[in-house]
């Protein structure tokens, strides 16, 4: 096996070079392979106060959390404390949306899945008490339903704040932060994790940046409502990857301990949905938690995190053993990511790297009849128009409490035909092209429910 401490002195290079070039202030990063691990840092923490990045940072992790929460599912699977098909409601009663039926019958797989069709970006603020969840949940009711249980996926933050309030009430433990403590930190062994903000200032810890990675980010987490989505928990990158190593070893920590049962472990790897659109972005299929990313050699399985300012990323290939995490404070993160990925396995595996979506040299052929209207989620309005020289044109407006987060200033984006049913922003925003994909259309072939970032908008009206 490669030692990889010989892959140092160009990683390090290529980390110096693409935070430069991207305008990332700081950055860290973990390899393992086997048994080996290597890290490294670059940059700094905090521009305002010039704290230098190292390996022992601990950064956001963003919606990586969301591994850390199925996983405590499963581990109540495993003890036949939780049924998968059982409806959500039979362990979190207070589940309510708009939509009676659907609430009803939502199913924990359905969570775990994105495809329960409830609204997926909604960050009320429910304040820092131990029953923020519990209120988040409760809040739901206010909220529509996007489609039927299990008909489509759409990225759902809310789904895994219900799972946290699951673990949390059959644990019999006052949170979700106790349960992610008692049952994973502590018996991984992970030593640079905070799931709460106190609990960050004990280490050396991020803050986010904007402005492409220039200003200090004035708010520092997301509400705790949303902490078992990925509000605000903190890792180093070596405990990211004792984690993912958990995982590649069939459910047992380093030193042996049972963390969960090898049919979990399959299990969460296991497609449930097949992901619309390229797949170079977000990836081909969704399993029990994870992102699930085939490509030319293998799978790889993984999960991004974003929170305010902060960008996380970790795959692990379970056939060879190997795993990265990257974690950053601004900027754009993708070019990255992408650049780690490329020499992590290009030089350990024999998987391809992902490949980056990017305009077409000439834009594809579309019927703009089928984009053409207003599509709207919990959290973004998306209104596609066409100009009078043919060309196509998004304009994305923030809704409900992701207004008080990115501001409520709308997006304006060129678009260009990307496949014959999708999209693609015409130019990059940090570091991304956006595809809009057709998830579902009528009879007439128009967009019924539109995929954008992961998450579904469902059309309100035709174009004027």
């Amino acid at each position: 096996m490669t030692d990889l401490n010989g892959l140092l002195p160009d990683l390090i290079a290529l980390l110096d070079t693409a935070t430069r070039e991207n305008h990332v202030p700081g950055a860290a990063v973990a390899v393992s392979a086997g048994d080996q691990v290597i890290e490294l840092a670059t940059g700094v923490l905090n521009l305002n106060t010039g704290v230098t990045a190292t390996p022992d940072s601990l950064f956001q992790i963003g919606s990586i959390t969301k591994t850390l929460t199925a996983t405590l599912t499963m581990q109540l699977v495993d003890a036949g404390l939780v049924d998968l098909d059982e409806p959500v409601r039979t362990y979190v009663p207070e589940l309510a949306v708009s939509d009676r039926e659907a609430a009803e019958t939502v199913t924990v797989r359905q969570l775990l899945s994105h495809t329960s069709g409830l609204p997926g970006d909604v960050f009320t603020d429910f304040g820092r008490g131990d029953d923020a969840v519990l209120r988040y949940v409760e809040g739901l009711k206010d909220h529509e339903q996007m489609y039927e249980p299990g008909r489509m996926y759409s990225y759902c933050n809310a789904g895994y704040s219900v799972l946290g309030l699951m673990v949390q009430r059959i644990r019999e433990l006052p949170s979700w932060e106790a349960v992610l403590r008692e049952h994973l930190i502590a018996p991984l062994g992970l030593t640079h994790v905070a799931a709460l903000a106190e609990e960050a200032l004990l280490f050396r810890t991020a803050v986010g940046h904007l402005d492409d990675g220039k200003k200090v980010a004035p708010i520092w987490q997301l509400p705790r409502s949303a902490a078992p989505a990925g509000a605000s928990t903190c890792a180093r990158a070596r405990d990211l990857l004792t984690f993912a190593r958990m995982h590649m070893n069939g459910g047992l920590a380093q030193d042996g301990t049972r963390i969960l049962s090898e049919e979990s472990v399959a299990a969460m790897r296991e497609q449930q949905v097949a992901l619309p659109g390229s797949g170079n972005l977000l990836g081909t299929g969704w399993g029990l938690g994870f992102g699930l990313i085939d490509r030319p050699g293998g799978r790889v399985v993984g999960h991004n995190g974003g929170t305010i300012g902060q960008s996380s990323q970790m795959r692990f290939v379970p056939d060879e053993g190997v795993a990265f995490a990257v974690l950053t404070n601004g900027g754009d993160a993708l070019p990255v990511f992408q650049a780690v990925e490329r020499h992590v396995f290009g030089t350990l595996t024999g998987i391809e790297p992902q490949s980056p979506d990017t305009p077409p040299h000439s834009a594809v052929p579309v019927d703009a009849k089928s984009f053409l209207g207003s599509y709207a989620n919990a959290g973004q309005r998306v209104d596609i128009t066409q100009h009078d020289d043919g060309s196509l044109h998004a304009t994305l407006t923030p809704q409900g409490a992701l207004v008080a987060l990115s501001g409520p200033d709308p997006e304006h984006k060129p678009l260009v035909g990307y496949t014959p049913v999708s999209l693609l922003d015409a130019e990059p925003e940090r570091g991304m092209y956006m595809e809009y994909v057709i998830a579902e259309a009528d009879e007439r072939g128009r967009a019924t429910h539109l995929l954008l970032g992961g998450r579904v908008h469902t059309r309100l009206s035709d174009a004027d």
